[in-house]
């Protein structure tokens, strides 16, 4: 498929060396427009009403949590200008062609719930556009109506393709920066700061509990890294490719988190509220909330274009026999029927969106260290023999017994049981709560000091990783590329 194609055909198959001519900072647009999310508003305030914090508090965890969980992501973005290749195809090589089939379903899973809250978002950002502007109330009918718009634009967006992903992003990027910057400048008018400022201090179990809780949302995007990148040249730089990840989701996700702290010393409820995007309407000028709501409905559109975009080459690499295009169309339908449970039915959309995070953090975890540690022994044996850090680009599209990646039967055995440890093990430190008074689930470790301090996901990458390090490695007749050596261009953008 040559780039100037106004839809992407090419699926799961490598690019080709031909066709890579994506730059650097085309991904500093992806990951800020990957964040544009009024949600981050939402848990910016439950830090500030839920954990207690202070303002410093808040912006130390957004912070921290931005530099953790995009650092993550940026280093297994790496592995797509390897091998040119979407993240769950790469995996095959890791996991085996029947057994990658395991960990991609669970990501597969866990794509349509992050895809059904930001189109919940998404479908209440409209639902107080009209409020505003035209004093129309919200009934049943017209959440179906306005669930079926977002839901049918996201699917438009991410059928077209790269191209239009990345038009759109830089542009939403742009735009939605400006207004920040206006709503910002609003907050420093009006709010009371000597309140703001004079808010005692949290626990530290707090500080690293809330650094869990944002990063939960970065570390959701690390299976879909690799697929942004795989039109990068083999010789760009990786550096830039860890610090665009960084750089362009910490220039939101910081600042977005901040205001929504400020926004909750004055109205607590935002925390709690079961509509997360309404209280906008009630915080800001009509002429200023209009327009942002507006905004953040667009950013919000491309986050669940980019997820879309990322689950056609998972629901491929599963065996759908689908064009990329038309394969979305699965997570589509699944959205749309639990995006209307969720504003239909369930009472609190803050503990359900943070019971999902938590669970999210751990299955997302599990596959980030047995896939890093792949990763790293690659890179270390590259070192040790003349660069052979790349896949076989055949051996990835083969699923059967010839591949050089079928292992034992289709699977390798060592990554799996790695896995199914990891997240075995991060459960048992994971308690997730829709309220403080109704637990839904709880490990028999949830109450210990990991436990406490929202540290399961950790636990579960260092698990993963240990665990896959030090089995013996699985062997494969693979014939890996040579690496290109990497240039001096494409570096993070000024």
């Amino acid at each position: 498929m040559s780039e100037k194609h106004a839809v992407e055909t090419r699926g799961i198959e490598p690019v080709p060396d031909s066709e890579r001519h994506g730059r650097v900072r085309e991904l500093f647009h992806t990951w800020f427009a990957a964040n544009i999310s009024v949600l981050l508003l939402t848990m910016g305030a439950g830090l500030i009403v839920f954990n207690g914090l202070n303002l410093w508090q808040v912006l130390l965890v957004a912070l921290c949590a931005a530099v953790v969980s995009y650092g993550i992501v940026g280093l297994l973005t790496v592995s797509g200008k390897w091998g040119g290749a979407p993240a769950m195809t790469l995996s095959r090589s890791v996991f085996g062609t029947r057994g990658n089939l395991v960990p991609g379903a669970v990501t597969w899973v866990a794509r349509f719930g992050w895809e059904t809250v930001n189109a919940v978002t998404g479908a209440y950002a409209l639902l107080s556009v009209l409020d505003l502007l035209f004093g129309i109330r919200s009934n049943t009918a017209l959440i179906v109506v306005t669930l079926l718009l977002f839901v049918g634009t996201t699917f438009l967006v991410s059928g077209l393709g790269r191209n239009a992903l990345l038009w759109c992003n830089r542009w939403s990027a742009y735009l939605f920066g400006i207004f920040s910057v206006l709503v910002l400048g609003y907050l420093v008018a009006t709010v009371d700061w000597s309140a703001v400022f004079s808010r005692p201090s949290g626990t530290t179990a707090m500080v690293i509990a809330g650094i869990g809780t944002i990063a939960a949302g970065g570390l959701s995007w690390a299976p879909s890294g690799a697929d942004f990148a795989r039109y990068l040249p083999r010789g760009t730089r990786s550096r830039g490719i860890v610090g665009t990840a960084i750089g362009g989701a910490g220039v939101v996700v910081v600042p977005m988190v901040l205001m929504g702290a400020v926004m909750a010393v004055g109205t607590p409820d935002l925390a709690t509220a079961s509509d997360p995007v309404s209280f906008i309407g009630d915080l800001l000028p009509i002429w200023l909330a209009v327009p942002y709501l507006l905004i953040a409905l667009v950013g919000m559109v491309l986050i669940n274009s980019l997820s879309m975009y990322s689950a056609g080459f998972t629901a491929q690499t599963m065996g759908v026999k689908l064009p990329r295009a038309w394969a979305v169309s699965i997570n589509a339908v699944i959205s749309l029927v639990g995006g209307l449970l969720l504003m239909l039915v369930a009472t609190s959309f803050y503990g359900s969106f943070i019971t999902f995070l938590t669970i999210l953090a751990v299955s997302f975890s599990a596959w980030i260290g047995v896939y890093g540690a792949d990763m790293l022994r690659r890179y270390r044996g590259g070192r040790h023999r003349q660069g052979r850090t790349r896949y076989d680009e055949a051996a990835l599209l083969d699923t059967t017994p010839r591949s050089a990646y079928w292992f034992k039967g289709g699977f390798c055995w060592q990554a799996l049981t790695a896995w199914v440890l990891a997240i075995g093990t991060g459960l048992m430190f994971t308690r997730a709560a829709l309220s403080p008074t109704d637990v839904w689930f709880a490990g028999p470790w949830a109450d210990s000091w990991i436990g406490r301090n929202g540290l399961a996901w950790v636990v579960t990458i260092v698990v993963g990783a240990l665990v896959y390090s030090l089995l013996p490695q699985a062997s494969t007749g693979a014939v890996e590329t040579e690496p290109e050596p990497e240039q001096p261009h494409a570096l993070i953008p000024s």
